[in-house]
Formats: C-alpha cells, sequence, structure tokens
C-alpha cells in the first residue's frame, strides 16, 4: 500500500525568520528592485527599497508603542518590508500577488505556516478598495504604507510637468507618523508646502487611503488623526 506523501512543512522545525534575514536575501533584494523599475516604468512614485524599509520600521514601531508582544513587531516588521514585492508582476492586484510571493521565499527561509499566514494576510489586504485590517500585524502595514508621503518618493525630474500625485508628494516636506499609547492615538502629521500643492488636493487623492487609515488604527483600539501644517483636519 502506497504511503500518502508528507505535508511540505511535516518534520521541519521552524525558524523565527527577522527582517534582518530578508534584508542580505538576493530573491528578496531582486524582487523589491525590479518592483521599482516596473512601477517606475508605469509613472509610479518609488516603490523600492526606501519605501520598503520605512514602511517595515513604522509597522513595527506602531505595534511596539501599542504594547503588542515582540513576535507580532516582528512580524509587522517583515510584512512591511515585503508588502510592495508583487508589482513586479503588475500593479492591479499587486497585494495578492505580494502575498503568494513572500509565501514562497517565507518557506524557504524555515517559517511556520501560522507566521507565514499572518504575513501574506497583511500584505493580501494592505491596499486601499480590497483591503481590511485582519489582523494586528496587516493594521500596521496599512498605517505605514498610507503615511509614506513624502517629495523623495517623487521620480519626474521636471516639476513642470508633474501630475497630481507627483505635485501631492513633492509637496509632502515632512511627515511622520506619531502612537501615542497612553492616549490610544495614531497621528499622521504631514507638512505641506501649499505653493505646490493645495491641502485639498492631498484630499482628493488620498481620502480613501485616511478612510483606510482609520479603520486600522480602530481595530488597533485607537482614533486615527490627521494634522496639516499644524491643524487638525481629522
Amino acid at each position: 500500500m502506497a504511503k500518502s506523501p508528507k505535508p511540505a512543512d511535516q518534520g521541519i522545525v521552524p525558524r523565527l525568520v527577522v527582517l534582518e534575514d530578508l534584508k542580505g536575501d538576493p530573491e528578496v533584494e531582486a524582487f523589491i528592485a525590479k518592483a521599482d523599475e516596473y512601477t517606475g516604468a508605469i509613472g509610479y512614485t518609488e516603490h523600492g527599497a526606501r519605501h520598503a524599509n520605512l514602511v517595515a520600521s513604522i509597522a513595527q514601531n506602531v505595534l511596539r508603542r501599542l504594547g503588542h508582544e515582540e513576535r507580532s513587531v516582528q512580524l509587522a516588521g517583515l510584512a512591511g518590508y515585503l508588502h510592495d514585492i508583487g508589482n513586479l508582476v503588475g500593479r492591479i492586484n499587486h497585494e495578492h500577488t505580494g502575498a503568494i510571493l513572500a509565501d514562497g521565499i517565507l518557506q524557504r527561509r524555515g517559517m511556520s505556516p501560522v507566521e507565514r499566514a499572518i504575513v501574506m494576510g497583511a500584505i493580501g489586504n494592505h491596499e486601499e478598495g480590497s483591503g481590511d485590517p485582519v489582523s494586528p500585524v496587516g493594521a500596521a502595514v496599512i498605517l505605514a504604507d498610507k503615511s509614506d508621503v513624502h517629495r523623495t518618493r517623487v521620480r519626474n525630474p521636471d516639476p513642470t510637468t508633474f501630475d497630481i500625485h507627483d505635485r501631492v508628494n513633492y509637496a509632502a516636506e515632512h511627515s511622520f507618523l506619531r502612537v501615542d499609547g497612553v492616549s490610544r492615538a495614531i497621528t499622521l502629521e504631514l507638512t505641506i508646502d501649499t505653493r505646490i500643492s493645495q491641502v485639498m488636493e492631498y484630499f482628493e487623492i488620498f481620502l480613501s487611503r485616511m478612510v483606510m487609515c482609520r479603520r486600522a488604527a480602530q481595530y488597533l483600539g485607537c482614533d486615527f488623526k490627521l494634522q496639516i501644517n499644524g491643524s487638525k483636519l481629522l
């Protein structure tokens, strides 16, 4: 009688994969670089190593300041770092493609199925329009990703040809996601040069992102606030 094949993860002792493991991984670095190259080719802002590192760091900071256990903090870093790799396949549904790509990377690294599932769920739900905060890790990645508005993301060297996305990002001189674990408030603080872009233009293109941030903050038991040039708008 033929023996049933063993599941892929059976008999394998899971490893606690951390962010530093991914930063030295040639496959991960190639995927991030190509995702950035391809988004640039279709006219999108920077989606490369800078964005990946920043989202990973902010996502970790969100959960750490809210008192979540350290392993959840680490998983938020992993999900934040990998969240946009699906762009190397295509922009549409990149969050779902990225979740599958991340699973292969993390399985190769020896991560347990449960932890891989948490990271995949966070990546697959980070995009507005189709995603929802489904875990603390996922909520942290949403907040980290949507708070990265800054002029360093603009690739277009000619301001006279900026579209609204270039203009709004270039106008953002400073952005900071402040997490107050005591008052349970998460505030996105922006400084915008209104000579380049008016505050209304920010809302015109980012309103859906702010709605998603509010849902993510609520999932974490917090209020979401938006402050632009010192004025509280949400």
